[in-house]
């Protein structure tokens, strides 16, 4: 047969659609299996390989499900929401909602054409109101459980897109999304109290199936560290600022203060301050700073020394300097530190800069030339001294404020409140009306959804106000509590809301009662195994993590973890090695590809590449290399002959079997493509097959090309769709070899290999070694002093010349 790809695939893929196959049936007595993968943000460019290789692990193991008999959920939506399509109708005048739905048609017709099983009946838009009634009520619920509050901040504001980012979304200093430089800016921010959820993000992580990898990176994005607050008394004021520190065993090296340059103290006693200019110049410096500048560690250190502010040690009593740094920051922590120069590199530095004292308290190092930051003995450091070791000291200090009343032991993370809002048209409108009687009002659930209204503008404000403060028809409204006059919140979700949920409306997408039915909920939940990107482990998976334990704390999902299962699968490369750019011109077009070869070449290349969870270069030849294999398995109807099980084969099938079986399951899709490709290279050298085994064959091989092989199926007779034929089994008996490849050595130096029966005696082994054509005319003439065997592997004789 040959292989016209061009005729097979339509075919196929129409045949699919019109029988709905791969639809799940919800409460099935069948086994479940919830398979997802990250939905695409469904942009102009349509779809990369990228994609391809994102959806095709689990494509390839819901497939293999399916012939195992499982009901399988494998869904698929578009998160639509966000900056890159809002900026687009900017530069053309194509309103996003117009943009957005071109663009979804353009991937589901693509993502159709690569032969994806998805259940296309379960499809969701993030910007469809009927979904984003949803989140709006999951956001007006954590409203109602105070884990939604609002308050003036500096932020991360891009100038370029005009809206405020989060620290996540603004990582290095620039914008995630345009990639410029971002300014800090005061504003008033919504956040949510992730913060409030962070322990039990990380019990979590002990009950889910990740690698560690991805669970370390959780564990360090969220950041818990246990230590001490404490209380350094401000001279002269019954004021006192409160520092976290991790050490509070090197309070008595503490020899100077830093605070934010926004702190509130400084207002506060601000006519106490002699160099309030300078102060104040110091803190106009820091406002057009980022705070990724701010705060790298290689950089000049600056300050400035608050003339007029003291504070008092609380451990040593000391009388020490305060001063304003940009490395500290109100977001973080307290917005105070102490500062022990002689066991702290950038505490080190501003010291030796500003001429500030330095104490060891800790032995071990020569304070004079750098610090010292390993663990000794106490020194300087009163009912400290003498202690040896890190633990016993921070606990004795952790005593020691709490019997003052000047600290406690502390808990703090890394991982700050979510700001939630951005200042754009583009995403969900936040549903809370403000009202001068009755301050923040949440719209009520049976006005939701909170539309957005139509605009033909969608330039935003410079002031980097949202583009809805502009429309008095939705700005102006009545307060759903009192009925007097009030106004709208203007600002717009972040990108990240509409996907912290979207699993779960994958269940009961129709659904305009609830977001989800129970049943369908306890029946599906939680998802068996989600695959995608190692840049979402973090932020999306945190965030979607925390919307899941909110939801199942107020009883609205029935397990607490959304994701039983996940893993990450590798980029692909340019076929210069490079990461794939336009600028670069090494952008590989999936549809190009199907052109030339067919989507089963495709599919099946991108899983034999090389590890799925690691990168690998895009290479031309090895497409043609999978497309000959192909075309060598769409002729195998020729040489099928008859029933049942052909001998010499026999053994190699079931090891087949049982090899791509359990490679599949490990995300080893290259070895298990490898393991089929030696298999059809056997049954040529053979010359024939039975049809049975031809079947065995194709059916191993349809998760992968399931266009060629439901051609060879429908050709062979085969009942129904292989796609959902019974997947083969293996015999373990007869995948073990009768015979065995032994290694002969001569004075351990490899001379020659025999084949001996599977588990030989000792023996009879020997004798059949030394029985050897070209082994014995190597032994002739010499003396066996020893005989060694290693059961299955290897013999080795020891001899010396007569």
């Amino acid at each position: 047969m040959k292989y016209n790809h061009k005729e097979i695939e339509p075919k196929w893929q129409r045949r699919w659609e019109e029988r709905q196959i791969f639809r799940a049936r919800d409460c099935s007595d069948k086994p479940k299996f919830y398979a997802l993968v990250e939905f695409p943000y469904p942009s102009g460019a349509g779809m990369h390989v990228g994609h391809i290789k994102a959806y095709s692990g689990l494509e390839v193991i819901s497939r293999k499900r399916r012939m195992q008999g499982y009901n399988v959920l494998f869904p698929i939506g578009f998160d639509a929401f966000g900056l890159p399509t809002e900026n687009y109708a900017i530069r053309t005048g194509i309103h996003p909602r117009v943009a957005t739905d071109e663009n979804i048609k353009k991937f589901t017709s693509q993502l159709k054409r690569v032969g994806f099983s998805f259940d296309w009946s379960r499809t969701i838009d993030t910007t469809d109101e009927k979904y984003y009634k949803w989140t709006q009520w999951i956001f007006l619920k954590m409203f109602e459980h105070g884990l939604v509050f609002r308050d003036k901040a500096l932020v991360n504001y891009c100038p370029s897109c005009k809206v405020v980012l989060s620290n996540e979304d603004s990582q290095g200093g620039k914008c995630d999304i345009c990639h410029s430089n971002i300014v800090q800016k005061s504003k008033d921010v919504w956040y949510l109290r992730i913060t409030e959820y962070a322990d039990k993000l990380l019990e979590g992580l002990e009950r889910v199936d990740y690698p560690p990898h991805i669970k370390q990176q959780q564990i360090n994005w969220i950041g818990k560290s246990t230590g001490a607050f404490a209380d350094f008394k401000l001279v002269g004021t019954d004021d006192s600022l409160r520092i976290y520190t991790t050490r509070p065993d090197t309070m008595f090296g503490a020899t100077f203060m830093v605070i934010a340059p926004e702190h509130p103290i400084i207002e506060k006693h601000k006519d106490r301050i002699k160099n309030l200019d300078e102060v104040y110049a110091y803190r106009e410096e820091c406002a057009q700073k980022t705070e990724f500048e701010r705060t790298q560690l290689v950089k000049e250190k600056t300050g400035v020394r608050i003339e007029g502010l003291e504070a008092q040690n609380p451990l040593s009593g000391r009388i020490i300097p305060v001063y304003i740094a940009d490395y500290v920051m109100m977001g973080y922590g307290t917005g105070a530190i102490m500062a022990v120069p002689a066991h702290d590199e950038r505490d080190y530095e501003f010291a030796k800069k500003f001429g500030i004292e330095i104490i060891e308290v800790i032995k071990g190092g020569d304070i004079s030339k750098a610090p010292y930051t390993g663990e000794g003995e106490m020194v300087n450091s009163g009912f400290l001294n003498g202690i040896k070791t890190q633990k016993e000291a921070v606990a004795a200090a952790i005593r020691k404020l709490e019997e003052l009343g000047v600290g406690c032991a502390g808990v703090q993370y890394k991982m700050k409140d979510w700001a939630f809002n951005r200042q754009r048209y583009w995403g969900e409108p936040i549903p809370i009306v403000h009202c001068p009687k009755c301050g923040m009002v949440p719209v009520p659930y049976d006005q939701l959804p909170l539309v957005l209204p139509p605009v033909d503008n969608f330039e935003p404000d410079e002031g980097g106000e949202s583009l809805l403060a502009k429309i008095p028809e939705f700005v102006n409204c009545k307060c759903p509590r009192c009925g007097g006059d009030a106004k709208r919140e203007t600002d717009t979700m972040p990108q990240w809301a509409g996907s912290s949920w979207y699993y779960l409306r994958y269940l009961d997408p129709h659904n305009d009662r609830v977001f989800a039915d129970p049943d369908k909920l306890k029946y599906w939940l939680p998802v068996d195994w989600y695959n995608g990107g190692m840049e979402h482990v973090t932020r999306h998976m945190i965030y979607s993590r925390f919307w899941h334990k909110f939801l199942y704390d107020i009883g609205e999902v029935p397990c607490d973890e959304p994701y039983a299962k996940r893993t990450a699968q590798g980029l692909i490369l340019g076929p210069d090695g490079e990461k794939m750019s336009k600028s670069k011109g090494n952008v590989v077009d999936p549809n190009d590809v199907i052109d030339e070869y067919g989507a089963d070449v495709l599919r099946l290349y991108i899983l034999f590449m090389g590890d799925y969870e690691k990168a690998a270069p895009w290479s031309e030849s090895s497409v043609r290399g999978c497309k000959r294999f192909l075309d060598k398995v769409a002729a195998l109807p020729e040489i099928a002959k008859g029933q049942g099980v052909t001998s010499a084969l026999e053994s190699k099938f079931h090891k087949t079997i049982k090899k791509v079986s359990l490679d599949i399951e490990e995300m080893k899709f290259n070895t298990a493509i490898a393991a089929m490709m030696t298999l059809l290279n056997d049954i040529y050298e053979h010359g024939s097959l039975t049809v049975d085994e031809l079947k065995i064959f194709i059916k191993l091989l349809c998760p992968f090309a399931p266009h060629l092989t439901e051609e060879i199926w429908e050709q062979l007779g085969g009942k129904g769709f292989l796609s959902l034929a019974a997947w083969p089994e293996y015999d373990e008996a007869k995948t073990i070899d009768e015979q065995v490849e032994v290694a002969v050595q001569i004075n351990g130096k490899l001379r020659g290999t025999i084949m001996l029966p599977l588990n030989c005696p000792r023996d009879e082994a020997l004798e059949l070694a030394r029985a050897d054509e070209k082994i014995a005319q190597m032994l002739e003439g010499a003396e066996i002093i020893k005989e060694i065997l290693v059961p299955n592997r290897i013999i080795n004789f020891v001899v010396k010349s007569k």
